[in-house]
């Protein structure tokens, strides 16, 4: 089974919202910077939110403003809210740690489209 399990992404139109769940298989991660993922088609994976243990966030410029990640550590979540979504946001989503890394999981697919 794999250690992480994105779920939430579909089909919006520019503009909408998505809530993107990552549910980890444990408590393992916490303690650690958990981040969020994307990968658009032809291009390398790229970081775009992340979040300390203490709840220290950090974004990628190009969804500054418009996404926000946050945890729960009880229940074993990392979650994105993604707002005003535009067209370069489609691609797959992945979650993951930051500096220390689990297994990859099969991410899940946002694609903003009208």
């Amino acid at each position: 089974q794999l250690p992480l399990v994105e779920s939430g992404g579909g089909l919006v139109q520019p503009g909408g919202s998505l809530r993107l769940s990552c549910a980890a298989r444990g408590s393992f991660f916490r303690g650690y910077t958990m981040a969020w993922y994307r990968q658009a088609p032809g291009k390398e994976r790229e970081l775009v939110a992340d979040i300390t243990n203490g709840g220290i966030t950090n974004y990628a410029d190009s969804v500054k403003g418009r996404f926000t990640i946050s945890r729960d550590n009880a229940k074993n979540t990392v979650t994105l809210q993604m707002n005003s979504l535009i067209f370069e946001d489609t691609a797959v989503y992945y979650c993951n740690g930051k500096t220390r890394f689990w297994s990859w999981g099969q991410g899940t697919q946002v694609t903003v489209s009208s």
